[in-house]
């Protein structure tokens, strides 16, 4: 079974944890374990993963550096999938003793120019602020902001990914039996200007919207979507939350969810659910039960 598995932030990063390299690496590492798990059961794995708090963080540093010019976000997003790539690929080879390829591949993702998203922006990038400290860097740096739980956070445009141009070396690694690190933050974002070339564009492209739509184009047999909670939850955060075990398409469009939390993860495995895919959402811990349907919620299309 050829699987992708998209890493939430939380793979790299807990709420509240300094983003230093080694915080990093030891959460990388607890990952790595969890999704070797896929790989010793005899699946292929395509791994993808999120960088909003990574890329936030390249982009205050780049904003501490005055002379000269200011990195966009594609080349930073470039960065931080270089350096998460790098994590997740050395510690995937020594939870494996090194008994496969893994390589990581920097990938394009292609958006439109005219995607809504650039008028209103949505993704969060970057640490968590009181609204004061955040308001007071919006006004320093132009950025947009919005809350995210009881924090605020800086915003950016976050389009749909509508091809990737390196599709087929993707396959060709996987054919190989090679575990593929790629699309990384979704992936770089690109655009095809009127003589059909490739330059990038200020975004960064959900990362579990573009783990569907690549999922799609590899023809992968199931996608996970693993985070830090067991389950999607019926109320959430209020003292009659329940898990949901299974969901339908249509349950799950039904559900009212924030753009910011589980929504993406909801609209991403319908999607992929919707062109006859296995697709769940759960705990990163619980990957392999996730993918034998013992724990998280599985999207179908109707009950049996």
């Amino acid at each position: 079974m050829l699987v992708v598995a998209a890493l939430g932030g939380n793979a790299l990063l807990q709420r509240g944890q300094p983003l230093t390299a080694q915080v990093q690496r030891e959460n990388v590492k607890v990952a790595a374990q969890a999704l070797a798990d896929i790989v010793r059961a005899g699946h292929q794995l395509v791994i993808t993963h999120g960088n909003g708090p990574q890329v936030g963080l390249l982009a205050l540093q780049n904003d501490a550096y005055t002379p000269g010019e200011i990195y966009p976000l594609d080349v930073l997003g470039a960065q931080t999938a270089g350096m998460i790539g790098y994590l997740i690929e050395q510690e995937m080879e020594n939870a494996l003793q090194h008994s496969c390829p893994i390589v990581t591949l920097l990938t394009q993702v292609v958006v439109g120019l005219n995607d809504p998203a650039f008028i209103t922006p949505t993704k969060y990038i970057g640490p968590v602020y009181s609204q004061a400290e955040a308001e007071q860097r919006a006004a320093q740096s132009g950025w947009q902001i919005a809350q995210d739980g009881d924090k605020w956070r800086r915003v950016v445009a976050s389009p749909k990914p509508i091809e990737i141009p390196d599709i087929n070396v993707l396959q060709l690694l996987v054919a190989q039996g090679a575990v593929v690190i790629c699309n990384g933050g979704g992936g770089i974002p690109v655009i095809r200007d009127a003589n059909n070339h490739l330059q990038g564009i200020e975004a960064v492209i959900d990362k579990d919207l573009s783990s569907a739509f690549l999922a799609k184009q590899l023809g992968a047999d199931a996608l996970l979507l693993l985070t830090d909670v067991e389950a999607v939850y019926q109320g959430f955060g209020t003292p009659d939350a329940q898990p949901l075990s299974a969901l339908t398409i249509a349950e799950s469009h039904a559900l009212d969810l924030p753009a910011g939390s589980m929504g993406p993860k909801i609209t991403a495995a319908c999607s992929f659910a919707e062109s006859g895919g296995f697709s769940a959402i759960g705990r990163l811990s619980e990957a392999l039960a996730l993918l034998s349907g013992q724990a998280g919620t599985h999207i179908v299309a109707e009950h049996s």
